[in-house]
């Protein structure tokens, strides 16, 4: 890279560090300007609020509130976003006496947003203004307020939305957790309601969705009925089970390889599935989450791939391999 080159691209850098940086103390000045009572009167109408949480705005502020709408559902407190222009045309049909409404507009003077707050008050419904100016209409028309301004955007010509939207965004985050943690929402909750993100997974997938049907055989078996059965149902394993159905031992395409290795060449006749099995096998059970399964298999000295699952009276009813585990996203 030439000189001219790497100074350009040290004053690019510079310059998107100093953006980051502008935005950062917006918000962390915006902490500062927050009136406790007003957080605390927000959290508790939102928290309170025997509906649902209706989120809106125009522009930026309307996509920062569909991404508080989102936080505050997936977080345990239900929100849906309304574009006011939609409410205006019908949509408002979906807030109903009790709902509480949060606006979000950073002069307080959008025309859609303040058209909406006679209709509003018609159906008794509290109204939280995140707004930039605390004078401005939609601050008068709101029930609680929350400071969200800041002294310039991030745009170099302080016209963009940017470092406005930023605060207006963390506040609205900054609510959402708030909630949730006064709401005592565990890992467990958040993850019924995020089913096909890994953590989701990790907490609701267990080995029952994932096992594979059991191949087993007797004691007795012959170790050449052993390798068919392994080549017929390609899980690389078969239990090895009792009379009663019971388990008593694995065989391995490990176990398999072992066994011929050690035999003479006129030993592998006499063999049987006992004789190759590894007894006493590690197991798991059907309401084991898959996680944690693959946790059993990979955190030893010498990893296993696969597990047999077992019921409560120790019947062997299927496997349950690491690729399986894998394969689901975890």
């Amino acid at each position: 890279m030439s000189s001219a080159s790497k100074e350009k691209s040290s004053t690019v850098h510079a310059r998107v560090v100093e953006l980051l940086r502008l935005e950062a103390a917006a918000i962390e000045h915006s902490a500062v300007r927050l009136d406790p009572d007003s957080v605390s009167a927000a959290v508790s109408m939102i928290g309170n609020c025997p509906g649902k949480i209706v989120v809106t705005g125009t522009g930026k502020s309307g996509v920062i509130a569909q991404k508080i709408a989102q936080t505050l559902t997936s977080t345990g407190t239900v929100a849906i976003y309304l574009h006011p222009s939609d409410a205006l045309h019908g949509g408002l049909g979906v807030v109903a006496s009790g709902d509480v409404v949060i606006a979000l507009s950073n002069s307080g003077e959008t025309d859609e947003v303040l058209a909406l707050m006679p209709p509003l008050k018609a159906r008794e419904v509290q109204v939280l203004a995140i707004v930039g100016d605390l004078s401005s209409s939609l601050a008068r028309h709101a029930d609680v307020v929350l400071e969200a301004s800041v002294d310039r955007e991030a745009c170099p010509l302080n016209l963009a939305p940017t470092t406005s939207t930023t605060v207006a965004l963390a506040i609205g985050d900054a609510l959402a957790m708030t909630l949730m943690e006064s709401r005592g929402v565990t890992e467990a909750d958040f993850a019924v309601n995020h089913p096909a993100g890994r953590l989701g997974k990790r907490l609701t997938l267990r080995v029952g969705d994932l096992m594979q049907e059991s191949p087993s055989v007797d004691l007795g078996t012959s170790w050449l009925e052993v390798v068919r059965t392994i080549s017929k149902y390609s899980l690389g394993a078969v239990t090895v089970v009792n009379d009663d159905g019971h388990l008593v031992g694995i065989v391995t395409d490990g176990d398999l390889r072992r066994t011929i290795e050690r035999s003479a060449d006129d030993g592998l006749a006499g063999l049987t599935a006992e004789q190759m099995m590894t007894t006493g096998p590690i197991t798991t059970t059907k309401a084991t989450l898959a996680f944690d399964a693959m946790r059993l298999m990979e955190d030893r000295p010498s990893q296993i791939s696969v597990l047999p699952v077992i019921d409560e009276g120790g019947q062997c009813v299927g496997l349950i391999r690491l690729h399986d585990i894998v394969r689901s996203g975890l």
